[in-house]
């Protein structure tokens, strides 16, 4: 197919310009065509792979007229086919100069998550040439098998015609650099044709893939949107005519594949950044001009930036080879000679004509560029700051001595566990298993018997109090009502299931009584053997052994979880991970050996407790001196609660304390317990406190096994907080010191780099994970796109 000789042009290609279209007319201003050459120039650094850089994207359902446009615009021929001809963007960079015309062909193509471009056969020189080199890149586009075997040169020279295509729609692109004294300074890329149907034979995948492509490129904010619609009836019925007016005559074959306008609302939905234009207006059935003109006149489906029309030559005159100029002279022809257009007011002359679009498209694009210009230098230099980072996150490339760099990330790992073990601020180790401590200290502490003093048929009605100066040295909180409550608190839903310990039974005078006579051997009336205080003490000694299991295991959870961390941190980056998995192994094995360490410690102290012992007397004297009293109090209280209810609410008044120190003056004559201590002081007992009134109860026999349970009582109080420091002590010891302990030695026993095969070992340890190798490469791309389109910005001096 012959292509459409541009004005002037001779045989060789040489153009002679015979007055500029756009921004190739001289007239035009010098500083909008430096904006539109920097941004040819940023497109050639490929850095629009990261900033959105103003852009102009032909869109248009299929046999909208996009390619004739696209061939009035540039001045070039595209490939021309039955359906389709667009399969693939073809990007266009027009630009301006003195020299010959030439033309570059490139291919962009996206591979493992970067983009490249090819050069695709030599300089053009000829116009004629171009259709064929772009029919041939599209070609080499659209079979990736083929281009990957046999190199771009494989599509130069074989013969393509009813070659089978191995891809039908591509997101990869034909990349056009053209100049030349009669170029108009324009950057524009061509999409395929939006589609709504395929056909028996076609792939319904297409459809979906290219209005995915489409819309990649018009989402962005800085891309206009040129949007082609031909003038024929499909357009009509689906967007101007009302619903009522469509008539059989407006139902096309192909109305399926009108849905440009829709895309183009979605992601303009303002219209601000959409310019339309009407194309084959010579289609227009007589007397439905005014539904075309109407948009042009901004009266329906109104943009900012308008509606345009043009006529390009029709395919007959395109093989006759119709100049640029006499297609330019036709179509003003056509605009001038048809009434409907003819008679629009002069307001609206300047959208008609493709010099008028092409002007105007320049200019609305150079606008933008300018606008852009100063969002485009921040983003440039925040990405290269932030890509620079990127880039220093990762580690370093493999070295060519691994052996050192292995022993040197392994010292650094284990100098941060010491550290950790040691102890570190704020959600550290230390920190992560504090609470669990003190879980097991409270799941012991529930353990103490809870000795009732009074007979058990009173069960029901009768239960003594927290003794007081327990809430005074343990804090209140953990010691609100009786044992058995607080042993029922945590063994029930406010407790996890880690928590869960057995509910302490309550224990009567009268049972404790009943064995503390069947242990009676040889003993003399009112003695008993120590085996009785012994049962009970072992009895919950027992019971402590797991609550210890449970923090023994809650801190090696906690401890293999922190380690594996610092794991990841130290050696995750390191190579493709074989040398963390190996570390974690070795590591978990040395945990373990660690664990089963504490667990024997933990048996050795609970052997320890099973044999009841201490010499610290004074605190256990002075626990059963404070349990037999809290005991006795509860037990007598209930004998003879109005003697102990007067003693206990008694306070000194000045009336016995005047009578006490034998004052003359006249008071009020003391009564009841105030009476009682007066006469004892009469009769020379002036110490007699009012707690001792309660020796005067008669005793009940019962003596015996309050003096038992206070000896229990008191030796649980030794022997949990001996027992509750000794086992978090342990596990410290031996598993979260023991985790750091000889692990250097352990970590090269174990990867053996210090053996013979070290060297080896370790080059086979330090292999580049390829995913972190191909994303440093990707990132060192990127950062040099931007440092070349940073120097592009300093050439405009901005």
């Amino acid at each position: 197919m012959s292509s459409i000789i541009s004005d002037g042009d001779s045989s060789d290609g040489t153009a002679v310009s015979q007055g500029g279209i756009g921004l190739s007319n001289p007239l035009f201003s010098q500083s909008s065509r430096q904006m539109l050459d920097l941004v040819n120039r940023l497109h050639s650094t490929g850095v629009q792979v990261d900033i959105d850089l103003p852009q102009i994207a032909v869109i248009g359902s299929q046999s909208a007229g996009k390619s004739s446009l696209i061939e009035s615009i540039s001045g070039i021929t595209l490939p021309r086919a039955a359906g389709t001809c667009t399969r693939c963007p073809t990007e266009c960079r027009l630009s301006r100069s003195p020299g010959a015309w030439k033309c570059t062909v490139s291919l962009r193509i996206f591979e493992d998550g970067k983009f490249r471009t090819e050069a695709f056969g030599e300089v053009i020189t000829k116009k004629s040439d171009v259709e064929e080199r772009i029919r041939r890149a599209q070609w080499a586009i659209l079979n990736p098998g083929i281009r990957t075997t046999r190199g771009s040169k494989y599509f130069l020279t074989e013969d393509d015609h009813g070659a089978a295509l191995e891809l039908t729609f591509s997101n990869n692109s034909v990349s056009l650099q053209i100049s030349g004294p009669d170029v108009a300074d324009l950057s524009f890329c061509d999409l395929p044709g939006l589609i709504a149907g395929v056909g028996s034979t076609g792939n319904t995948g297409d459809i979906d893939l290219v209005k995915n492509l489409v819309s990649s490129y018009i989402k962005r904010p800085s891309c206009i949107i040129l949007l082609t619609v031909a003038c024929e009836s499909e357009y009509l019925v689906r967007f101007l005519m009302p619903m009522g007016a469509v008539a059989d005559r407006f139902l096309p074959a192909d109305f399926q594949n009108q849905g440009a306008q829709e895309i183009a609302k979605l992601h303009d939905p303002d219209g601000k950044r959409t310019i339309g234009v009407l194309t084959k207006p010579d289609r227009i059935p007589p007397g439905e001009e005014h539904n075309w003109i109407s948009l042009i006149r901004g009266e329906k489906e109104a943009l900012d930036n308008g509606w345009y029309c043009v006529k390009q030559p029709g395919s007959d005159q395109i093989k006759k080879g119709i100049t640029w100029a006499h297609a330019r002279k036709s179509e003003g022809e056509f605009f001038q000679s048809t009434a409907a257009w003819s008679e629009l007011d002069p307001m609206y002359h300047k959208y008609l004509r493709t010099e008028n679009l092409v002007e105007r498209l320049s200019s609305i694009l150079s606008d933008l560029i300018s606008k852009r210009l100063p969002e485009i230098q921040d983003e440039i230099e925040r990405s290269i700051l932030a890509t620079r980072d990127a880039l220093n996150s990762f580690p370093k490339a493999p070295s060519a001595d691994p052996q050192n760099e292995i022993a040197s990330l392994l010292h650094a790992f284990v100098r941060d566990l010491a550290k950790h073990v040691d102890g570190v601020p704020e959600d550290g180790l230390l920190q992560a298993i504090r609470p669990a401590q003190e879980k097991f200290r409270r799941a012991v502490r529930v353990t103490a018997p809870d000795f009732q003093p009074f007979e058990k048929r009173y069960q029901k009605k009768k239960r003594i109090g927290k003794a007081k100066f327990l809430s005074n040295e343990e804090g209140h909180e953990d010691f609100t009502g009786s044992d058995s409550d607080e042993a029922a608190k945590l063994s029930g839903s406010d407790s996890g299931s880690d928590d869960v310990v057995a509910v302490e039974q309550s224990v009567y005078i009268d049972e404790v009584f009943e064995c503390a006579n069947q242990a009676r051997t040889r003993e003399l009336p009112g003695n008993y053997p120590f085996v009785v205080q012994e049962t009970y003490i072992k009895s919950f000694v027992r019971k402590w052994h797991y609550p210890a299991q449970i923090l023994c295991h809650t801190v090696f959870r906690t401890l293999g979880e922190h380690v594996q961390r610092l794991v990841h941190t130290h050696f995750g980056p390191f190579g493709q991970g074989q040398l963390e998995q190996r570390v974690r192994v070795i590591l978990q094995d040395h945990l373990n050996k660690c664990m089963e360490r504490a667990e024997e410690r933990i048996d050795w102290l609970m052997k320890l407790e099973s044999l009841p012992f201490s010499l610290n007397t004074h605190y256990l004297s002075d626990y059963k001196e404070k349990f037999l009293a809290h005991y006795r109090s509860a037990r007598e209280k209930d004998r003879n609660p109005r003697l102990m209810t007067a003693i206990e609410e008694y306070s000194p008044s000045s009336t016995s304390s005047s009578y006490a120190s034998g004052a003359r003056e006249v008071s009020p004559s003391p009564t009841g317990i105030a009476k009682v201590l007066a006469s004892l002081v009469e009769a020379g007992y002036p110490s007699v406190k009012p707690e001792a009134l309660a020796k005067l109860i008669e005793p009940d026999g019962m003596e015996p096994a309050l003096v038992i349970m206070a000896d229990v009582r008191a030796y649980f109080q030794v022997a949990y907080k001996r027992f509750a420091d000794n086992v978090p002590l342990a596990i410290d010891y031996e598993l979260v010191w023991g985790a750091e302990r000889d692990v250097l030695t352990t970590l090269n026993v174990g990867l053996r780099i210090n053996s013979s095969d070290g060297h080896r070992i370790c080059k086979e340890l330090a292999q580049e994970n390829p995913t972190v190798a191909g994303r440093r490469e990707e990132l060192s791309k990127k950062l040099e796109r931007m440092h070349l389109a940073a120097q592009q910005l300093l050439k405009i001096g901005f």
